[in-house]
Parts: structure tokens; C-alpha cells; sequence
């Protein structure tokens, strides 16, 4: 079932309920949706810029959405997919992405500072340069990933997956990997 939606009114954070919409064609550049529920909402879109805080983002389709700069604090993200997303500069920092889907994501410069990544799949995502310490990555799939520069000091790397993943100047200080293989 689908509403009409005003985009000004979502823009400016006056709608917080927008479960299970297709938000794909709007630009949702810049807009206020602290607190929102966004759960099983389609959000292949433009969100650059867009404050999220508060969020439920649980089930939420933003395969490929532009989230560059964006504002993911406090959100509930259970069974979120951002397969592709563009996510370089944002923070993403202690927030519970478990199992999430992070395939192909450029999280280049991104802060995940204690984001807990359990059983995530970050196959062939760019994090060169992201800061992942204190994350928790463990049983997390980073096959092909790219960790250039990544600093993953006192990251939990238990058992996780790593084949053909990138690793040249990789800060791995403290960092547990223990049941992980570092060849390739």
C-alpha cells in the first residue's frame, strides 16, 4: 500500500513514518530523517548529506544509494542491505551492523571506530583509509576487499574471511586473528 508523500514535508523531518515505501525516486539529499522509520523501505537513491540519526533502518533496501556524508548514529540496522553504496567519509562508528550486507560498498576514509561487523559481507569493498579499530569483524567475509591503509588496531579479525583481500600498510596492532589466514 502506498501513501502520498509530500518530498518537502520528508526533507524537512515533518513525515517519520515511511515503513515499507519506495523512496527510489526521490532525492533525499540533505534531508532531516532523525528518528525515522524506514524499515522495509526501498532506498535506492540520493541521501547524500542526509541526516539519519535515530533510524530504523531494518530491512531497508539501499543497494546502491549514494550516502556519502551521511549521518548513521543510533540506528537499528538489522538485515539492512548496502550492497554498492557509496559510504567514503561517513560515519558509521558503534553502531550494530551484524550479518549486514556491504558487498562492493566504497567506504574509502569511512570511521567504523567500534561498529560491530559480525558475519558482514564486505567482499570486494574498498576501505582504504578507513579507520575499523576496535571493530568487530568476526566470521565477517572481506574476501577481494581493499584495507590500503585501513586501521584496524585492536580489531577483532576471528575467523574471519580475507582471500585475495588488499592489505599493503594495514595497521594491524592488537588485532586478533586468530582462525583467519592471511595468505592469499
Amino acid at each position: 500500500m502506498s501513501l502520498t508523500i509530500n518530498l518537502s514535508d520528508i526533507r524537512s523531518g515533518q513525515i517519520k513514518d515511511l515503513a515499507g515505501q519506495d523512496l527510489s525516486a526521490m532525492d533525499l539529499s540533505g534531508a532531516d530523517l532523525t528518528g525515522a522509520d524506514l524499515s522495509r523501505t526501498t532506498l535506492r537513491t540520493n541521501l547524500r548529506g542526509a541526516n539519519l540519526t535515530g533510524a530504523n533502518l531494518s530491512n531497508a533496501d539501499c543497494r546502491n544509494a549514494d550516502l556519502r556524508g551521511v549521518i548513521l548514529a543510533d540506528i537499528q540496522g538489522q538485515n539492512l542491505s548496502l550492497a554498492g553504496a557509496f559510504l567514503a567519509g561517513s560515519v558509521l562508528s558503534h553502531l550494530d551492523l551484524t550479518g549486514v550486507d556491504l558487498r562492493g560498498c566504497d567506504l574509502r576514509g569511512a570511521t567504523l571506530i567500534g561498529t560491530i561487523l559480525q558475519q558482514a559481507d564486505l567482499s570486494y569493498t574498498n576501505l582504504s583509509g578507513a579507520d575499523l579499530s576496535q571493530a568487530d569483524l568476526e566470521e565477517a567475509i572481506l574476501n577481494g576487499a581493499i584495507l590500503r591503509g585501513t586501521n584496524l588496531t585492536n580489531a577483532n579479525l576471528l575467523c574471519a574471511y580475507l582471500e585475495q583481500a588488499v592489505m599493503e600498510g594495514t595497521l594491524l596492532t592488537g588485532t586478533c586473528l586468530e582462525g583467519t589466514p592471511l595468505g592469499n
